[in-house]
């Protein structure tokens, strides 16, 4: 049975201006753009860039009085910087610190994560992996402190190493910061490769990490008229807390045998699922209530799990992976995903192409009952890559799409009003929009981290345009 209602709104684009009058979804407005580094490492590797990537999780966040960046500069050198940053109000300029390590590969999987471990004040650094060990680097105690914060210095820093203070991991990729509601940290990761992999959690507390474990299988069987795959990963579209506590997993599914797909030219991403755990990801549940996962045990969500699918979609349709999810005042997920949809084609046979002539977002939502709505962005995506999803104090939601243009809708409209609210004319950004919206519902703001176009492997400069957001 399929738990999702499908509604294709039909609100018409605005005018290409940051503040069209006609529409009721809300507005934004650009209070300024500042430069982080002129000249920033630039290469396109999986039609992407290292600096910016939509499931960093988080390349730049604000904590207390600082926004926090991480980058790689001209040299491969991987930086650090902060300013006094308060929304709306002006920031201070921006302080770097270059940690000792360079980018070891071309890859723009590689990225930097930051995390920050509210019960001890410190930075967490994760960085340069795909399929390797970790890079990881923790700040001294107290450095990201609201108050009287210590120098941004480089001896504020401890040494590179390979595993979580002790705690290896193995081979990983994406690694993705979360803080619990409490104040721990912890850290999503993928053990395995593209196909046949799986998430796992780590958890930082009181001064020490702890391997939590596995929680998700790549087997199982799965089957098409094309053929069958006995391995996959879930690529995770985010992990989030809501106010009740409660953390949310969106997903799609991606199979190692690509011979379920009817093209050769297409990739197997396939169907966007959910799970939720109110026990800090030690145990996973599916809307009914039902056990999916039990962290670190053989129960794990897998192909097979009844209940976790609340969007199908087979493999056909260039469906994206790890796009983006949030989570509203109520405690109720929003997840954005994008596909070719069927009134265009029923088989994708260039992933990259068909995406960019007629790939569209959707915005999914849960309802009180559990059951799933769906709506689709009515603004083209025009691009390749994934898109960001924000939601402000009151819900209205906001879609930053490659290359800066932002849409927005109402909450009041049932998120059906989708507007294009800023088209990004004059940015000159290439790809995805890495995004900080540590404080928009408290502030109003956010910040728009993206690299300049360029050419080849001629540096680029990386700027932080801030957006105030007039829900």
């Amino acid at each position: 049975m399929t738990f999702v209602r499908v509604i294709i709104a039909t609100v018409a684009a605005a005018a290409l201006t940051a503040h069209p009058q006609s529409a009721a979804a809300p507005s934004v407005q650009v209070l300024r753009n500042t430069l982080v580094d002129a000249q920033a490492v630039y290469f396109v590797s999986y039609d992407g860039l290292v600096n910016q990537a939509t499931f960093q999780q988080d390349g730049i966040l604000t904590h207390g009085a600082h926004q926090y960046a991480a980058w790689y500069t001209a040299d491969r050198s991987a930086m650090i910087a902060r300013r006094a940053y308060a929304g709306a109000a002006q920031p201070g300029p921006w302080q770097t610190v270059k940690l000792p390590h360079r980018l070891t590969v071309n890859d723009s999987h590689n990225v930097i994560s930051l995390g920050v471990s509210r019960q001890d004040g410190r930075l967490h650094v994760a960085m340069d992996t795909h399929n390797s060990a970790v890079h990881y680097v923790r700040s001294a105690p107290g450095l990201i402190a609201a108050q009287n914060a210590p120098a941004w210095t480089l001896s504020q820093f401890g040494p590179v190493q390979r595993a979580l203070d002790g705690v290896a991991l193995g081979d990983i990729t994406y690694p993705q910061f979360l803080a619990t509601p409490e104040g721990r940290l912890q850290l999503s990761y993928r053990t395995g490769g593209s196909g046949n992999g799986t998430n796992e959690l780590a958890e930082y507390h009181n001064g020490a990490w702890t391997r939590l474990g596995r929680w998700q299988s790549a087997s199982g069987t799965y089957t098409t008229a094309h053929g069958t795959s006995t391995t996959r990963n879930m690529y995770l579209h985010g992990l989030d807390y809501g106010p009740s506590g409660r953390l949310h997993a969106a997903y799609t599914w991606r199979e190692g045998n690509f011979g379920v797909v009817c093209s050769a030219g297409g990739i197997s991403n396939h169907d966007t699922g959910h799970v939720h755990s109110d026990d800090r990801g030690r145990t996973w549940k599916t809307r009914d209530g039902a056990t999916a996962a039990v962290t670190g045990t053989g129960t794990q969500v897998s192909i097979g799990t009844p209940n976790q699918v609340v969007d199908p979609l087979n493999p056909d349709h260039a469906l994206m992976n790890q796009e983006a999810q949030a989570v509203d005042s109520q405690g109720r997920p929003h997840v954005l995903i994008s596909y070719v949809p069927g009134r265009f084609t029923q088989c994708v046979t260039d992933f990259a192409a068909g995406r960019r002539a007629y790939a569209r977002n959707f915005h999914l939502r849960q309802l009180a009952d559990g059951t799933w709505r769906k709506v689709e962005v009515t603004v083209p995506l025009q691009a390749f890559g994934r898109s960001r999803l924000v939601l402000d104090a009151r819900d209205n939601a906001y879609v930053i799409m490659p290359g800066g243009r932002i849409v927005a809708a109402s909450a009041a409209s049932g998120w059906t009003d989708w507007t294009l609210r800023y088209d990004a004319a004059g940015l000159n950004a290439f790809g995805e929009i890495d995004v900080d919206d540590s404080a928009a519902r408290t502030t109003g703001v956010i910040s728009l981290a993206y690299q300049e176009r360029s050419t080849g492997t001629t540096p680029s400069p990386l700027r932080v345009l801030d957006v105030r957001l007039l829900g």
